[in-house]
């Protein structure tokens, strides 16, 4: 039998119909992957026997031609989505040892589907970070290699575990969050497919919530069909999410094989950016060039506000994590560090509970709320969404049906390269992604190319609000033009 790990999630949903292989031998199969595999530091917590449990359950499923969608089908979950039962961390000591009595709507629905649970994947702290190197378990690193070089690189973040068990073959898919290009950055870097739905397309409840105006939940996979799969369960109309769409969720895998001949793809202008790699751009242009002999015609458009983008960014999103994070206070749940009054547990508390990154966001977004500053940042910030928000869609209002665009600024680099230096430059990894989070739009990065290093390289879509579809039909041209790009021989396994 062909390695059980080594098939798409769609190969692995029809081997299962068929009767091929059972659910317990591919949870089995992805349980030694994942022992194996440790040294990517990829899982937080592994959930074997719960694994090989729900896989028996899918097996009686199957036999009795009661199979959900996505039955049998082991998957990862980013430590950052509540678990019933199973620790969830978000990556940060302040949560301890949590363990919810509750399960998040998008793993609630995954369940529901048949799905099977394998562990929880590691992130960066609280979700905030471009290189999943701030959570508390250490560094993920990146299946992918440098030609020559044995030097570790990170897998991009924040979902930076849930990406790298995917392209390492851990799993068959994963979720990810994305509030400013966590799912579509790692995605690229490690060379897997990753969208990021439209606001409001998955249910946040059950979410450890980050900046609550730009998190939302979506799929990491090793094909665009795959997530096409994915995403149609982990969407829905939630009622305990007051920010939940109600909106009809489509067969989004019928869309992937569609022709996109009289589409119109947008190229912004304003995505060259200064001091973009050479090779970014030849991709950028070689990807346009796919997308018109598939038959779209392509479009030169503008987005004049891109360029406040990523600044605006960071003063809406460390905003809304201050006051998000404001619970964690030693109180009800997680670490509580005694000190000699409350006002000091506080202080003690937070102190040793969130790491540097945390902390430095926690202070910015506490400044642009406070009195005298509000209307000077935060206010100011929120109209300039409003003004990004306004660009896409005088662009769509003219007929465009997505926008393409680099992924990416550069190919993953390495474990502590950027550590220390400033913040800034971190952020800039960003600068492709956070306006399709402020916009509220969905956007999925797709794996399109290999660096002169031999590291994979991404390009992104960008769409009209709930119209994944056309993503998904966009990413399958560049897909099918690209070929797959594998990671290389295990090394980890050595």
């Amino acid at each position: 039998m062909a390695d059980l790990t080594s098939l798409t999630l769609a190969e692995a949903r029809d081997g299962l119909r068929a009767k091929k292989f059972s659910a317990r031998e591919i949870a089995d199969a992805h349980i030694a992957a994942i022992e194996r595999a440790r040294g990517l530091n990829a899982f937080v917590m592994e959930t074997p026997e719960r694994a090989q449990a729900m896989a028996a359950a899918s097996d009686q499923r199957i036999a009795k031609g009661e199979a959900g969608s996505l039955e049998g089908l082991p998957l990862a979950i980013k430590d950052l989505f509540c678990t019933d039962g199973v620790r969830t961390t978000a990556s940060s000591k302040i949560l301890g040892n949590f363990v919810p009595n509750y399960e998040s709507t998008v793993t609630g629905n995954l369940w529901r589907d048949g799905a099977v649970l394998l562990g929880k994947t590691n992130l960066d702290e609280f979700a905030m970070g471009s290189s999943n190197e701030t959570s508390c378990f250490g560094p993920v690193q990146n299946p992918w290699r440098r030609k020559g070089s044995n030097a570790p690189l990170v897998p991009g973040g924040s979902s930076g575990g849930s990406a790298a068990a995917v392209a390492a073959q851990l799993c068959l898919g994963a979720t990810g969050t994305d509030t400013g290009g966590s799912i579509r950055q790692p995605a690229a870097f490690t060379g897997t497919v990753g969208i990021k739905p439209t606001y409001g397309r998955c249910s946040r409840w059950g979410v450890v919530a980050f900046a609550s105006s730009l998190d939302q939940a979506g799929p990491f996979a090793r094909t665009v069909r795959d997530a096409a799969i994915l995403l149609r369960s982990m969407s829905g109309h939630d009622p305990k999410d007051s920010t939940s769409a109600d909106q009809p969720v489509p067969d989004f895998e019928a869309a992937v094989g569609k022709s996109i001949k009289g589409r119109r793809i947008g190229i912004p202008k304003e995505y060259r950016v200064d001091n973009m790699p050479a090779e970014v751009e030849a991709l950028w242009r070689q990807g346009a060039e796919w997308l018109k002999a598939a038959g779209a015609e392509l479009v030169e458009i503008s987005l004049p506000h891109t360029k406040y983008a990523l600044p605006a960014y960071y003063i809406v999103a460390p905003a809304e994590a201050s006051s998000n994070l404001a619970r964690y206070d030693g109180v009800r749940y997680g670490l509580r560090v005694e000190g000699g009054d409350i006002t000091d547990m506080y202080e003690q508390t937070r102190s040793a509970g969130f790491g540097a990154e945390v902390k430095r966001r926690v202070l910015i977004g506490t400044y642009v709320l406070s009195a005298g500053y509000y209307d000077a940042y935060y206010l100011q910030a929120q109209k300039v969404r409003t003004l990004i928000k306004r660009d896409f869609e005088e662009v769509f209002a003219k007929g465009v049906d997505a926008i393409l665009t680099p992924a990416t600024p550069s190919a993953a680099f390495a474990v502590g390269e950027k550590a220390g230096a400033d913040p800034v430059e971190m952020y800039l990894n960003d600068i492709f992604t956070v306006t399709v989070n402020m916009a509220g739009l969905p956007g999925i990065a797709v794996p399109a190319g290999i660096d002169g290093a031999g590291l994979p390289l991404g390009l992104q879509l960008i769409g009209r609000p709930f119209d994944e579809e056309t993503l998904f039909s966009v990413g399958a041209v560049i897909e099918q033009a690209a070929g797959r790009f594998p990671p290389p021989e295990r090394w980890w396994e050595r």
